[in-house]
Order: C-alpha cells, then structure tokens, then sequence
C-alpha cells in the first residue's frame, strides 16, 4: 500500500488530504459490499479567489471552492462510472450505486479494467507543488490596477483595455483502487495578465501578456507583465495584408507550443487505436530533424506539469518520447495500451513537463537565419485535422526582411501538413516558453504556404 508522504496539513477551505483519504477508502469498501470486483476513485478540493479589473476600476471578485468525485466501478470487465460534488455520505452511497448499476449493464469489454498493479507508484515524493499565496483581495486588486496601469503608460497609443488579472488557486487530490493505491498531494497555481488596445488611424490592435507559476515568488512583477502587454500591442499598429507566396516561417514560442500539443495528440492513445492521427504506425520512424529530442520530466520540482503518478496510480517516470528525431514512445493510458496491445506509459490524463531541446541559438540569431519571411506571434480558427495532418489556421504576425522585424501583418491564412511542418524545422531558439506543461522555444520551419490578398 502507498502511504500519502506529502505533509498533511488542514486546507483552509474545505477537505484536507487525510480527510479525503478517508472518504475513497470509505468508497472503494461500499463497491465492494455491492459486488464489484474492483473498482477506483478521485476526489478532489480546490479553493481561490481571482480579482479583474479595468480601466482604474476593479470588475469582479471571485471566490470559488470546488470539490469532486468520481468513482468506477468493474464487473469483470463491464464497466460504471459516477460522479457527485456532494460529499455527504448518502450522496456518496448513491454515486456509489449509481456507478454499480450502470457496470451491471453495459456491455463487456475485455481492456475495461484497473491500471497492472505492478506498475503503481510505490512512493508519492513531495515535488514541491503547493505554494499558497497569502494574498488579500485588496492586495490581487493593487496588483491588477498596478499592472494596467504599467501598460497603459508604454504608449499614448494604448486608448483601451480588455483588463488585468489576479488569480490564485490550491487545492487536494487523492486518487485510490482497490488494488490498495493510495496517493495524494496538494498543488497550487497562480496567475497575473494583462489585455491591452491600441489605436493608430482608426485601426484597433489587441495583444496581451500574462505570467503563471505554482510559487507566487516565480511570477514576473505586474510591471513587467503590464509593460510587456503594452509593447506587444503597439507593435501590431499598423498591420498590413500580405500577398499570397511560400516562405520560411518561425512560429513564436507560444504558438509553437500549441504545434506541439497536436503532435501529443497524434501519438496518444486514443487517436491511435481508432486510427485517427496522421501518425499511425510511427514508432521508431523520423518524426523530427535529428536534432530533436523530446523530454517528458514528471518529477521537476514545482513544475507546472509534475505528478508523482497519473490519474489511474501509474508511476510517471521520465523519458525521451523523441530522441534525435525518432519516435521512441506514444502517450498511453492503460485501456489504449491494451487496445493496442501494448503497455501504459503514465501518461493517463496527459504528458507531464514535456520539453522540446533548442538549438543554442536566441531569437535575433534566429530571425537572421531565416532572413526573409514570417514570424507568427497568433493564429486563430479550427483547421487543425488530426486525422490527416492538414494545418490551416489564420494567423498574424511581422513581415522580415534581412533578419529584421519589418512591420506587422494579418488577415492570411497559414497553410501546411504537420508531418512535413514537424520534420522541416530547421531550428528552435532558446527563448523557451515555461508557462505551461508544454515547453518549447520558437520554431523555423522551412516553408509554409500563405493565401492572403
């Protein structure tokens, strides 16, 4: 049995994770007196409070305090799910049932079933997530007017603003099945934004900023965000419309970021025992230039994509799902790695810190050696076909030329297949984005296709 070895401390609001502890124990043992043959459960407590304000003036204030379970159940193989906020014990019992009855049901499946016992966590090491913030509302609301106001002092150009942010969560998770896992910890997560717009011979511009960290020590100042925002927006003033061609791209950080995210999606389970990605039967093939190497690391300490195990028990352990451009492993949870006669990877619920290496170059070196085309800093719309690999998005930008940015552009569609975007990088920069689970610095890619004017 995995004992919980993160300090259990009272939550301040709501459950604490000894307390939550004893509710899936309580849980797994009511399957079981209704017949289940096994079964498995989450709950999870969360509280916070987030400020907005705009213009000077402040708009919300919100509190929240967020509690849940869900519990599964198995017959042999037929399968039930439930799930309540309520955690009084008759609403409990009723989930517990609920879940019961539908298992009793449903049809059998042969890959329903628990995570390999022999692949739990043996230990929860504490990785340091849970870094409360003893902020005030009055103090989150100081910050987010300080912020605005740092932006609005960049530029006379700056007429208005979508407004600034303050936001602070904690919260509990424990995860237990009947196979006697037991695990939790308590995390936490902490935000700052801004939303800028300027104005410049009647064309409006919006661009922002914003800074996330589990410890509030880790997050860049509201001036700096403010300021950031506002120098963001004022450099899109003036946007012009590009010409239809092909030309080398470089995808900011951010937006290379979210390349990366279909890239998980297509070597994730469920895109690939429906047969659904682009990348079907891909594993030990070139996915990437050599020069690339993914790295999932679930063990970084204060790391925003940290878990000590996955949301079925499975210990995460660190991996190159890329390395020197070849597909090493796909992202598996315990039911596709059957469908696929395979074995999970700890990856139910997702990749942990997966971080793409860059090539020792920053983004000034960068732009000069594309020399002449774009830099993407958005894109917009819905034409990302995971199926085909198609990738057809709006987007806006900066026209360079001689390794410099020129003017900003918009109002063109960026078109290409993922697989030759992912193996036509010819660089990344060093400028890696570190606010979020993915991290990556910005992309050149070869050649893309632009349909503008």
């Amino acid at each position: 049995m995995t004992e919980l070895s993160t300090p259990v401390a009272a939550s301040t609001e709501g459950h604490d994770l000894e307390q939550l502890h004893n509710i899936v124990q309580d849980l797994l043992q009511q399957a079981k007196s209704l017949g289940a043959s096994s079964a498995e459960a989450a709950v999870s407590s969360e509280s916070g409070f987030s400020v907005s304000v705009r213009k000077g003036d402040v708009e919300t204030i919100e509190y929240n305090r967020d509690k849940g379970l869900g519990v599964t159940v198995y017959f042999d193989h037929r399968k039930g799910s439930a799930s309540t906020s309520d955690f009084k014990p008759q609403s409990i019992r009723d989930a517990v049932r609920a879940a019961c009855d539908i298992a009793r049901y449903t049809a059998e499946d042969p890959c329903a079933g628990l995570a390999d016992a022999a692949l739990l966590a043996k230990a929860v090491p504490d990785l340091q997530l849970h870094h409360p913030w003893t902020l005030e509302p009055e103090q989150a609301v100081e910050l987010a007017l300080g912020c605005e106001q740092a932006a609005f002092e960049v530029d006379s150009r700056l007429s208005n603003s979508e407004g600034a942010y303050v936001s602070t969560h904690s919260g509990q998770r424990v995860y237990a099945n009947s196979h006697g896992f037991f695990g939790g910890y308590s995390s936490s997560r902490h935000s700052l934004g801004c939303t800028m717009i300027g104005e410049q011979d009647g064309q409006m511009q919006r661009d922002h900023w914003y800074t996330l960290a589990r410890n509030p020590d880790q997050l860049e100042s509201a001036t700096v965000v403010g300021q950031k925002a506002g120098q963001r927006t004022v450099q899109r003033l003036g946007a012009q419309k590009m010409p239809t061609c092909q030309v080398p791209v470089i995808f900011s950080a951010e937006v290379a970021r979210g390349l990366l995210g279909h890239f998980v999606r297509a070597i994730s389970g469920s895109s690939l025992y429906r047969k659904a990605s682009f990348l079907l039967d891909s594993l030990g093939q070139t996915v990437f230039p050599d020069s690339v190497t993914l790295s999932e690391q679930p063990h970084l300490l204060q790391g925003l994509g940290s878990a000590p195990f996955d949301s079925e028990g499975v210990e995460t352990r660190a991996r190159d799902i890329v390395a020197n451009g070849l597909l090493q492993g796909y992202v598996l949870d315990s039911y596709a790695a059957c469908q696929l006669a395979m074995q999970t990877t700890g990856n139910a619920g997702g990749v942990h810190n997966l971080s793409m290496n860059h090539s020792g170059v920053d983004l000034d070196a960068l732009l000069k050696t594309m020399d002449r085309g774009l830099f993407i800093t958005e894109v917009m719309g819905q034409g990302v076909n995971i199926v085909t690999g198609d990738y057809s998005r709006g987007a806006s930008g900066f026209w360079v030329e001689n390794g410099e940015l020129q003017y900003p552009v918009e109002e063109f569609t960026l078109a290409g297949q993922m697989a030759e975007m992912f193996k036509g990088i010819q660089a990344i920069a060093n400028d890696l984005d570190r606010r979020g689970n993915l991290v990556t610095g910005s992309w050149l890619v070869e050649q893309m296709s632009v349909a503008g004017n």
